[in-house]
């Protein structure tokens, strides 16, 4: 059985398969963790899609390479979750880390997509005995090229439609 798993949630990456600053962060962020916790295993998520990666490769790709870039072992990847949104992101990773049997997650995304990334995690993995743990990265202003008020704006008006849509069903 694997102690706990290591799940990092895709960014933008460019035409050519680089990582915004935000995927680096991520990344950095990642691989502190597991640094502390050798024994964990990696889950990284991303697919294609207009909004974030719409190169031949699935994004997942691109975040391993950095990790391995960054000393992460081959051997510390598990399969990927090729996902187009957040909820996806989620989905396609519980199975995933269900086959483990771990009993510990930690979603590493940035700081402006954590609150939405919780609510997403939480409902999904519900049940499942996982314990998950959030950890949002700083997102550096001063290297994002990406527009972060329309991204902060964006996650706002998505967990607000989340939260609406679960109360009322």
């Amino acid at each position: 059985m694997i102690p706990g798993i290591i799940i990092v949630l895709g960014s933008p990456n460019d035409p050519q398969g680089n990582l915004h600053s935000v995927g680096l962060e991520r990344c950095e962020r990642a691989w502190q963790l597991y640094c502390t916790h050798p024994d964990w295993k990696f889950v990284l998520t991303g697919g294609f899609g207009a909004h974030f990666n719409t190169t031949d490769r699935p994004h997942a790709v691109y975040l391993q390479r950095r990790l391995r870039e960054l000393g992460v072992p081959a051997e510390a990847f598990l399969p990927w979750a090729e996902s187009h949104n957040t909820l996806e992101d989620a989905s396609l990773a519980k199975p995933i880390v269900l086959a483990t049997g771990a009993h510990r997650a930690a979603v590493v995304t940035s700081d402006y997509h954590l609150d939405r990334a919780r609510f997403v995690f939480e409902r999904e993995f519900a049940g499942t005995g996982v314990a998950l743990e959030f950890i949002g990265t700083e997102t550096d202003e001063s290297r994002c090229r990406l527009d972060l008020a329309a991204l902060k704006q964006h996650e706002r008006e998505a967990l607000a439609r989340l939260k609406a849509s679960s109360t009322s069903n």
